[in-house]
Order: structure tokens, then sequence, then C-alpha cells
């Protein structure tokens, strides 16, 4: 089935870097241990139609600012620390994790109505994405 998607978009692209293990899982072979990962983050703000005030989607300058603001509460950090509970942080773990902070950020700080979209990069050839409504 073919994805629906909202005609107007606007994309802004960040990284962050982190350090965390699988708990010695191994399913995750030698990545089971302790390691990092450098990510880029690409996010996408999708509405129905453009605010009838600015002719934007969402104003780039906050868009841009509220991804940072998200990605700095893992940027640097090791996530076995961030998630103490044992949690598997894996890219779509992580890709649900920054799109839930960045709903959230939408809610209280901008009058944004629409979908956005987390596509988490842990190479140039692999990537996790998680899409939901704000």
């Amino acid at each position: 089935m073919a994805k629906a998607t909202l005609p107007y978009s606007l994309g802004v692209r960040d990284s962050l870097m982190i350090a965390h293990s699988f708990h010695g899982n191994s399913n995750f072979g030698p990545a089971g241990g302790m390691h990092g990962a450098t990510y880029t983050c690409d996010v996408e703000f999708s509405t129905p139609s453009l605010n009838k005030e600015t002719n934007w989607v969402i104003d780039i300058g906050k868009a841009e600012s509220i991804v940072a603001d998200v990605l700095a509460e893992y940027n640097l950090k090791n996530l076995d620390e961030v998630f103490p509970n044992g949690e598997l942080t894996t890219t779509e773990f992580m890709a649900h994790k920054i799109y839930e902070g960045i709903r959230d950020r939408l809610r209280t700080d901008c009058n944004f109505a629409g979908e956005v979209s987390v596509k988490l990069w842990e190479s140039h050839k692999a990537w996790a994405t998680f899409t939901g409504k704000v």
C-alpha cells in the first residue's frame, strides 16, 4: 500500500554523536557491547496547506531550533545512562524518541498542524524513520 503524503513539506538536517550498547544482547553481534555512533537526523514537517499568514509550512528558524534542542538531549551522551532501564536504543527506537520530543515542542511552541517525519541515518547506507501526527 502506498503511503499517503501531505503536499507541502519543509525539511531540516542536524547531527548528533552518541555512545550506547545493546547490553550484550547476542542478536546485535559485536554491536552488543559499548560503541559510538554519529547520526545524521533529517526532520520533515508536512502540512495539507501553507500557513495563510506567512505562506510557509513552518518557520525554518523555529524548526531548526526545535530540532537542535531535542537532539541536545542525546548529543555527546551515553544512551545507556539516558535510558537506564535496559532499553535497546536502536536507530528505530531513537527516531521515535526524537519524534516525540519534536512533537511535544511543536505542541507547546508553535501553531503547527501536520505530520513530522524523523529520518535517522546511522550510515550513508542505513536509516530508520518514524512519522507521526502533531
